[in-house]
């Protein structure tokens, strides 16, 4: 019995090699594909920091860090792995915020307060096409300056693998995860279009957030778990805990 991940290539694998360390066999099938977008940055243009909600923002325009001026100010990470993106980016100074996009918003008014960052300079917001929460109009709100740069897209998967259905048919799948809306609506469709969304959805569904949880139980799925916060490790634990390798 295995544990399929959903999640983009490559994180992936470092979620695959996580949850062989825990002792559970893995299959994948990404449901979304990494596409990184033209950016060209705005020479003249003055921030006073930048922030990031994902790693694929970075991973996008690695080739346009090396000697960027970007690298000299203060970025903002969603999380650990978005953090540790950054400072193998060449960023020297990151503040990893430690949830979600809120929890990032309310690390930058933190930063303002202690006068750790000027409201006055704006903030580059490098982003995906497609986004969950409107951090630059909420920081907006807030009396920031925000301008976001779309560095990268994530494209639905066309369908699943054939083993991948094949393992669904054959009951040879365990559970599910789940790290984004996005990625589970293309599971959901993708499930659905190979005819195995009914086994699909009678299996474990581990959600990385309560709005991922949200989406697999609209869709019928009757034994969906949330994360107790929105990280990797919480995920993986909140799966250990049910589920014994």
């Amino acid at each position: 019995m295995a544990v399929l991940v959903t999640r983009p290539h490559p994180d992936d694998e470092a979620t695959a090699r996580a949850l062989r360390a825990r002792g559970f066999d893995v299959l994948r099938a990404p449901m979304l594909r990494f596409e990184p977008v033209p950016f060209q940055d705005d020479a003249d243009a003055r921030y006073g920091a930048v922030i990031v909600t994902s790693a694929n923002a970075l991973r996008a325009i690695a080739s346009h860090l090396a000697g960027s001026r970007l690298l000299k100010l203060p970025l903002f990470a969603v999380g650990d792995h978005t953090a540790a993106a950054a400072r193998d980016a060449g960023f020297g100074e990151v503040i990893a915020s430690g949830g979600d996009a809120g929890a990032l918003r309310d690390l930058v008014l933190a930063a303002v307060k202690s006068k750790r960052l000027q409201k006055a300079s704006p903030l580059l917001y490098l982003a995906g096409a497609d986004l969950a929460r409107d951090l630059a109009g909420e920081l907006g709100q807030k009396g920031f300056t925000v301008v976001t740069q779309t560095t990268y897209r994530m494209v639905p998967a066309s369908g699943l693998p054939r083993e991948i259905c094949d393992a669904f048919l054959a009951n040879r799948i365990e559970a599910v995860l789940h790290y984004s809306r996005r990625s589970a609506r293309a599971f959901l469709e993708a499930a659905r279009s190979a005819g195995v969304e009914i086994s699909a959805l009678a299996l474990p569904q581990y959600c990385i957030s309560a709005a991922v949880a949200a989406i697999l139980r609209d869709a019928g799925a009757t034994q969906v778990t949330a994360a107790i916060s929105p990280d990797e490790n919480a995920l993986l634990d909140s799966l250990g805990r049910s589920l014994r390798p």
